[in-house]
């Protein structure tokens, strides 16, 4: 049988590469995340009013709707508006996503108040726009959680502000605490997401609604040392850029050899090194030099966040890699800091399933940025 001329072949292979990338083009729209949009009472929180009663729902204050709006008014206009977000009301705003979490939250944020107090002043000594380092708020993002994470943490609040010594909880670092910290009214306001949205979900959600000149996100049970949070601080204003930008990754890469790493199951620590050696081969240049991208605590100075949070896509594990990948695509500069970490029970990792799932959403991501459906 007589083979074809070479240009048919050539014509059937570039038709067969075209119908390959538009399969995987298609295909990619269909599994690519798209984040829900909130619900009228998710963009509403709660906190303890100074007679102790629970507030009503109250309107959360959105920087991201309003940074939103310009640009489409912008675009109107046919003129590029400035991304700028609105001045401060706080030094530091906490996020903390929290699905199930009513039996660790409560010793998490016995810590944190106990710093953020010491540090940084009450919730309202803030001056808008000031630049003062005063004034803080945690922002609890209940991710659809079926427990008593919510009745949890407003009662936390109570407790802490209507007694002048609260009655203290034993935390990660503090299982036997010997005092607490009074807080002054609406520190810790708490936001209910009717249904889980994921980790990134709950934490992109929250810092959309954050006041604080940094944000940063915690997790629910307290792993992070949060002494460290002003470590993070002191990095990002070293490194921040003429626009004030700047992200400091709170990192345990320093920690792979010691005690707690070592215990972990030689499945685990496999699982973590193989992800690792994916994020190093399928991510940019400075995401891929970051030791440790999973470790959930990361500060971002305020003038970052437009550059980053209105183009989250990710709600899963995998939501750090995108923030990273985000920052790095703006030019915003980024540091490791090593923190403080130790192990928590009660994980909601599943070690297998969602190692498969973190490298799955890697592909995806990785995939949907580099044929732009991103």
């Amino acid at each position: 049988m007589e083979m074809p001329p070479p240009w048919v072949l050539a014509v059937a292979l570039g038709f067969l590469l075209f119908a390959f990338a538009t399969w995987l083009y298609i295909a990619l729209n269909l599994v690519a995340p798209v984040p829900r949009k909130p619900t009228a009472s998710e963009k509403t929180f709660q906190t303890i009013l100074p007679t102790g009663k629970r507030s009503e729902a109250k309107q959360l204050p959105c920087w991201a709707d309003q940074w939103r709006a310009e640009k489409e008014y912008g675009k109107k206009k046919g003129v590029t508006p400035p991304s700028i977000i609105e001045d401060a009301e706080v030094f530091m705003s906490v996020v903390v996503p929290a699905f199930n979490e009513e039996e660790r939250l409560g010793g998490m944020l016995e810590e944190a108040v106990s710093f953020l107090q010491e540090t940084y002043g009450g919730a309202h000594e803030g001056e808008k726009g000031s630049g003062a380092e005063k004034g803080w708020e945690i922002l609890v993002v209940s991710d659809g959680s079926t427990d008593d994470t919510v009745e949890k943490a407003l009662d936390f609040a109570k407790e802490h502000q209507l007694k002048q010594y609260p009655k203290p909880i034993p935390g990660p670092r503090t299982p036997k605490p010997t005092h607490s910290t009074h807080i002054p009214h609406g520190s810790i306001r708490v936001i209910t997401l009717e249904k889980n949205r994921g980790k990134g979900g709950a934490v992109t959600h929250g810092m959309r609604h954050a006041r604080g000149q940094y944000v940063v996100f915690a997790d629910a049970d307290g792993a992070s040392r949060f002494e460290d949070l002003q470590k993070l601080v002191e990095a990002c204003k070293s490194i921040e850029d003429k626009k004030g930008r700047a992200v400091a990754i709170g990192s345990r890469a320093h920690l792979v050899g010691s005690e707690a790493v070592v215990k972990r199951s030689k499945l685990r620590n496999f699982l973590m090194h193989s992800f690792h050696i994916l994020l190093r081969i399928m991510t940019p240049p400075a995401t891929a030099a970051i030791k440790d991208t999973q470790c959930g605590f990361k500060l971002f100075s305020r003038t970052s966040l437009p550059d980053i949070i209105p183009y989250m896509h990710s709600e899963g594990w995998i939501f750090d890699v995108e923030m990273l990948m985000l920052a790095e695509m703006a030019k915003v500069p980024m540091c490791e800091v090593a923190i403080g970490w130790k192990e928590v029970l009660g994980s909601k990792l599943n070690v297998i399933w969602d190692s498969i799932g973190m490298a799955w959403g890697l592909a995806i991501l990785r995939l949907a940025w580099g044929l732009k459906v991103y």
